[in-house]
């Protein structure tokens, strides 16, 4: 299983916004469920600073994820346009394994 960590801080004001974006029934999961790969989505809000999220996609591995990143590049751009009005920074935090 592959696990992909990204960390968002979201604009003053547009935390709702955010959060209908990106939750697990948010309107990047339903582009992410287009992949069979794809497992799901959690969003993290940090206790102590409001801006501060984490947002966790698991897969079922990299080889399809790759895939996906390739084959739906262009709603993946217009969904990065979408999201950019509600955040001011996106880090990738990692591509993890899960251990047994």
């Amino acid at each position: 299983m592959l696990l992909v960590l990204w960390e968002y801080r979201a604009k003053p004001g547009h935390t709702e916004d955010f959060e209908s974006l990106y939750r697990p029934d948010g309107v990047w999961t339903e582009l992410l469920k287009q992949s069979p790969a794809f497992i799901s989505t959690t969003l993290w809000h940090d206790r102590r600073d409001p801006l501060r999220y984490v947002v966790s996609d698991r897969w079922t591995s990299e080889v399809p994820y790759d895939e996906f990143i390739v084959q739906f590049d262009a709603e993946i751009a217009a969904m990065s346009a979408r999201g950019r009005r509600s955040w001011d920074r996106e880090t990738m935090l990692g591509r993890f394994d899960l251990l047994d």
